[in-house]
């Protein structure tokens, strides 16, 4: 059974003073989130990702349509207490340190004192947030520092589903490679995630299946896999010879070649052809690297 179920969800946003009119962010959302996988939720600023998050959040309310998540209408608050949230850009209390922050968010979860206690530390631990800083008021918290903290509520209540936006943001290169293994982790926990981007190597790492959203509404869903292989058959052959100009000749109209770091790059539109790639290889006594299908790149799908 899908851990979360998107039918037709609608959002229609008044703008204007004097004469207002609808402007339409989402329009007739429809998707399916399996358990126990990272889901990306892809798509440009203004796409509609937000406003997805929060309407299964009931942040805000839908125009039209409807949502399901642990297969609980989304208006059923008690859900809650078994979904983790991190909104894009997190807003604290900045008089509280993290460590009384974490505890405070324990004690909403009804979680006991000693509990409390060690699920903040275990969390900041987890987190890599610098001991030191624990006592420290969120006030003089860096942007990334806070979105560590972010994240670690977002699982102080051990959540079934986690649902993180921009969980990236503000994050240098050694704190995005130590929040991708965290992410990574959950899924082996048996969690589900649902991650929201724009960020598409954080998307090629992490996630087992992906949505493009477009215009407020789905372009492309499925796996990574599958997307790629939908798009091309044509096939890479990666080689060295001592003649790449003759080699190009005689290949223009079969193939494109090209020159790479790695050697030439022939891609052909045909499995077929590889046959005749390698009889001319031999015929300049060339050497074969490799041969490749031709995936398309998630830049790729997401532009295209």
């Amino acid at each position: 059974m899908p851990i979360i179920e998107i039918n037709n969800l609608t959002k229609d946003y008044e703008v204007g003073f004097w004469r207002k009119r609808k402007v339409r962010a989402l329009d007739g959302l429809s998707l399916t989130v399996e358990p126990h996988q990272i889901f990306g939720f892809l798509g440009a600023n203004g796409a509609g990702k937000t406003t997805t998050l929060k309407l299964l959040m009931r942040l805000i309310f839908p125009t039209n349509g409807s949502a399901r998540i642990l297969d609980r209408d989304i208006s059923d608050v008690s859900m809650h207490a078994r979904i983790g949230y991190l909104p894009e850009s997190p807003y604290f209390y900045d008089y509280l340190t993290a460590r009384e922050f974490l505890n405070y968010c324990g004690e909403l979860f009804g979680l006991n004192r000693n509990v409390r206690q060690a699920r903040s530390e275990e969390l900041l631990t987890r987190v890599n947030l610098d001991r030191k800083s624990w006592d420290r008021q969120l006030r003089k918290f860096s942007k990334g520092m806070l979105q560590r903290v972010g994240l670690a509520q977002a699982l102080v209540n051990d959540p079934e589903i986690v649902f993180l936006d921009e969980p990236m943001s503000g994050l240098d290169p050694v704190g995005r490679r130590e929040v991708r293994d965290l992410i990574a982790a959950l899924r082996g926990e048996g969690k589900t995630v649902f991650m929201c981007s724009h960020i598409l190597s954080d998307i090629e790492v992490l996630c087992d299946s992906v949505a493009i959203l477009k215009g407020g509404s789905v372009a492309r869903s499925g796996s990574l896999e599958e997307l790629r292989a939908a798009e091309t058959n044509a096939i890479e052959v990666i080689a060295t010879c001592h003649a790449p100009a003759l080699l190009k000749l005689w290949l223009k109209d079969l193939a494109t070649v090209s020159t790479t770091p790695a050697g030439l790059r022939i891609e052909i539109g045909d499995e077929k052809d590889v046959d005749v790639i390698l009889a001319q290889l031999r015929a300049v006594n060339g050497k074969l690297i490799s041969v490749n299908p031709v995936k398309q790149s998630l830049e790729e799908l997401f532009l295209g």
